[in-house]
This record gives C-alpha cells, structure tokens and sequence, in this order.
C-alpha cells in the first residue's frame, strides 16, 4: 500500500512539474529535435534583454542587502530583549511574509500612489519602490532566521570577551559575528531566491515600463507569444536559483557545523538605556516598514471622493465598470475553492513523501535524493511552471489548459513542498521503537500509522494544512497562466483591477487586497490556534 502511495506521488509530480518544466528547457534549446543555443546567445546580444537580467540582478541584490541590513538589528531586538508585547510585533512583522504578494503590493501603491500619503515623492514604479516592497516582504526571512540561532547561541563567550577588556564592536565582529554568519548567509541567500523570483510585487509596482526576468517571462509568453525567448529565460532562471540553492544547502551544512557546541539557556535581557534605545528604533523600522503600508492600505479601502464609508465593499458584489468577467465576491469563492482542493491534494501527498522520506533514513542517500526532489518547485518559479503547463498539458489524454483542475494542481505542487518541510521532523522525531513495538503485536502497517504516527503528526496536519491553504489562496505566478474569465481569482482580480483607470476601481482593489489579507490572516490564526490545541 505505502508502494502504491509513493508511486502516485511521484507519477503526479512527474507529469505537472517534471514533464512540464523538462519541456520548457527543450523549448529553449532544442529546434526540430536539433540542438540550438541561439535563444540563449540571443539574450546576451541583445541589449534589451540585457538590461533586464542586469535590472532583475540589481533589484534582488539591493533589496536582499536592505534585508540583512535591517534585519540583522531586528534579529537581536526581538531575540534578545525582554519587552511586552514581544510576540505582538514578531507576528505582525511576519505577515507580510505569508500574505499574498498582490496584497503587499496593494499596500504599498496606497502608499507611494498618486493619491497616497507619499505620492509626492513620486515612487512609484520605480526601483525604490521595488526595493521598499521586497524588504518589507522579506524582513521577517532575516529576523526569524538569525535570531533563532542568535538565541541558542552560547553567549559566554561573548561575556567573557567583555570581561577581558574587548569593547562592544570589537566583542561583535570576533566573536557575536562568527557565530551568527551561517545564518546570516543562509537567510541572505533565500531572500535573493524570493527576490529574484518575484513576480507579483514586480508587476504591480513596477509597471508595464520596469521588466525582471520573471515579468518578462510572462510578457513574452502572453503579449509577444515568444515561447523561445520566453523558455530561454526561464533557463537562466533555473540555472541562477539552482546556484542559489547550492549555496544554500552549502551554508546550511555550515550551520550544522556551527551548532554543535552547548546552547546557552540565559534567557532574554533586561532593558536598560542603551538597549531600550535599540528596542525602540527597531519598532519604528516595523512600523515604517511593516505597519505604514498595511494601516494606509487599510484605509484607502474605505476612503472614498466623499469622505469615509463602505462603498467599495459593496460594490464588490458588482461588475459595475470594472471590466472583470467575475464580481471579485466571486473570485473570492472561487479562490477559496481551489485553496481548498489545492489542500486536499497537497497534504497527503506531502505526507506520503515526508513518510517516506523518514522511514528510508537509514539510507540517508536515498532519503536525501527524495526529500531534494520535492523541493524542486521551490527552486522554479510558478511563472515558469505555468509556461510549462501552456506548453505541455494541450493534447488528448491530459489537453488541460481549460480544465478547472489546472489551477489546484499548479497550487497544490507550489505548495506540497511546504507540507513536507513541515512534517518531515516531526515524524522523524517519532521513536522507532513505538512502531516496531506496535508490528511486533501483530498491528498491520495502516493500523501502525494511525496508532503511532497519527496522534504524533496531527499538528504537522493541521500545520501544513494551514500553510498549504494561505499559499495557495495568494499564488499568482503559475495561476496568471493559466486562469480563464470564468475562473477568476481575488489575486488576479486586484491586479487586474489596478491596471484600469477611474477611482471605482481602485477603490475595489483596495477593499479586495483588504479581504485577501483578512483571509489571509483568519487562516493563520486558526492555524495557530489548532496547532496549540493539538499540542496540549
């Protein structure tokens, strides 16, 4: 039974993910079964397609740089100190991270639009703009990373640095530093892999003027109908996060390295003057970055030519002159419905591989092989998935491109992998013995499962479960692709409803962007409430 399991699991995620992103790499460089790099060459030489890579490149590496440069203050602050309302804040920076990009977006053309409190610095559309955005999204990547392992840290050395007459930056960069850097370099290094890849954040607050790789994929494939160009750059793509990924699991068996001396169980500090000082301008920096975007969005969304009211809610239950197939109401159900199936099916089958993963442990290659391949999509874009789809699935016995399933199962791959992460160390953490104990008895394998494993991975359910639903009820990139007027989602209805003029419109997206986060947000607390509840 577990081999019929496994064997679905991975037929599913050879037809719509490995077949899929195999045919776009052929596209690129294969003509009539012949090799031609030509696509390939095409982008160096051609100066237009230059500046893009060199543009997606710049904005990756300056907003990765924000990042770190904020967050690393922020990792100590919110690890360190000991201030009320600690997890307050650590849950509100973190939402910007498991919001949908579109909302982020939304947020911050409240803010830098023409009609929003900083509309006359004129930033938007432009790289700060871009970099602003990024940061905000990703600053908790930083904080969360670092400062778990800022916390764990053995912090005596650094007291016995100070004791010996060293001053705070000298104790810093010789021994603080060193300890923290793997951390630091594995959060960098995701960070650039979100930045880089970024899609939604890009084409909202970028505009039809600012392209990266991944808006150009999406242009090239829709507007200009050039798959060659389009596959070709969804190689390099793939050849630059599979560098990043390298240099990821690279750090992380540094970090490995790194931790195996005796945590330190101090506790968090005491405010005094200085500290306090570093607790407040980090709270502003969550503020400006994380607070400022949110609130103004909010707003906007019940600002109207008249004053303050619930306009543009109701009309959300209206086509009006948006231009939309679907009211947004409806787009909201039916993002709620393929979130929903998305789940269903990204949750057992992330269980399937995480099972699987845990009881081929003792041969730790084989388990490493397979836990790798699942985080494949991690590693590809959605927008790149979603070319590959239009490319692959439109021939008789799987012709899908209308099918409504497509939409779930291109959430459901983006998300499984999620669902694996989440479970694999908590069914790993089960002890052997129990189950042996329980086949020992005569229990067949299913009645093992559910008498050892169940009870221990009911949290990872509900967990993953939770994280499966919240990714796919915001995934924009592979669904852009592939959406049709009658299977409209609330991302695709926000975007679409920004790029069109008249304040009516505007107003909508904003009140749509307000009920996604609000979704959003309802889901993780469920989820968090569940998850305790499983705990205890």
């Amino acid at each position: 039974m577990r081999r019929v399991s496994l064997g679905t699991a991975a037929v599913f995620f050879a037809v719509f993910f490995l077949w899929p992103i195999s045919t776009v790499i052929a596209r690129g460089v294969f003509v009539d079964g012949a090799l031609d790099l030509s696509p390939l060459t095409k982008l160096l030489s051609n100066s237009g397609l230059r500046r893009i890579i060199l543009f997606t490149f710049l904005q990756a590496s300056v907003s990765t740089l924000g990042a770190v440069v904020l967050g690393i203050p922020g990792a100590y602050a919110f690890s360190r100190l000991a201030f009320r309302g600690r997890a307050a804040v650590l849950a509100l920076l973190t939402l910007p991270f498991v919001l949908p990009t579109v909302v982020v977006g939304s947020a911050f053309v409240a803010l830098l639009g023409e009609n929003g409190p900083l509309g006359g610095l004129h930033l938007n559309g432009s790289l700060a703009a871009i970099v602003l955005a990024q940061i905000c999204f990703n600053y908790a990547v930083v904080v969360r990373s670092v400062g778990s392992q800022w916390s764990h840290i053995d912090h005596s050395a650094a007291q016995a640095s100070r004791t010996l007459g060293a001053g705070p930056a000298r104790t810093w960069f010789r021994v603080t530093l060193p300890a923290i850097k793997p951390s630091i370099v594995s959060s960098a290094l995701i960070v650039f892999l979100f930045c880089f890849t970024s899609f939604g954040l890009i084409l909202i607050l970028g505009g039809p003027r600012t392209s990266t790789i991944e808006t150009e994929i999406y242009r090239a494939t829709m507007q200009s109908l050039d798959l060659r160009t389009a596959a070709a750059l969804s190689i390099l793509q793939i050849l630059v996060v599979g560098g990043v990924i390298l240099g990821g699991m690279r750090a992380g068996r540094v970090d490995a390295r790194s931790a195996r001396w005796r945590p330190s169980h101090s506790g968090l500090l005491k405010l005094n003057n200085e500290r306090r000082l570093a607790l407040t301008a980090n709270l502003c920096v969550v503020a400006l970055l994380v607070g400022a975007p949110l609130g103004v969005l909010l707003v906007r969304s019940f600002t109207t030519s008249s004053g303050y009211g619930l306009n543009w809610y109701r009309s959300l239950g209206r086509l009006g002159s948006t231009g939309l197939a679907e009211t947004p109401l409806k787009a909201l159900s039916n993002s709620l419905t393929f979130a929903a199936v998305a789940t269903f099916i990204a949750v057992p089958l992330g269980l399937i591989i995480a099972l699987a993963v845990t009881v081929k442990s003792g041969r730790s290659r084989s388990a490493r092989v397979m836990e790798g391949a699942v985080m494949l999509p991690l590693g590809v874009s959605a927008v790149t998935l979603g070319l590959g789809y239009l490319l692959t699935l439109d021939t008789p016995p799987l012709d899908l491109r209308t099918s409504w399933w497509l939409i779930p199962i291109a959430q459901a791959i983006v998300a499984t992998p999620f669902v694996v992460r989440i479970a694999v160390p908590i069914i790993a953490s089960t002890d052997q013995r129990l189950r042996d104990a329980a086949a020992l008895l005569g229990a067949r394998p299913s009645r093992v499962w559910r008498s050892v494993d169940l009870p221990v991975i009911r949290s990872a359910i509900a967990t993953g479960a939770g994280f499966a639903f919240a990714i796919s009820l915001g995934e924009f990139g592979a669904t852009a692709f592939i959406v049709r007027p009658d299977t409209t989602t609330l991302p695709i209805a926000i975007y679409r409803l920004l790029g069109r003029p008249g304040e009516a419109n505007f107003g909508a997206a904003m009140a749509s962007a307000v009920l996604l986060m609000g979704a959003t947000a309802a889901i993780l607390l469920l989820l968090d409430r569940d998850s305790m509840g499983s705990r205890s």
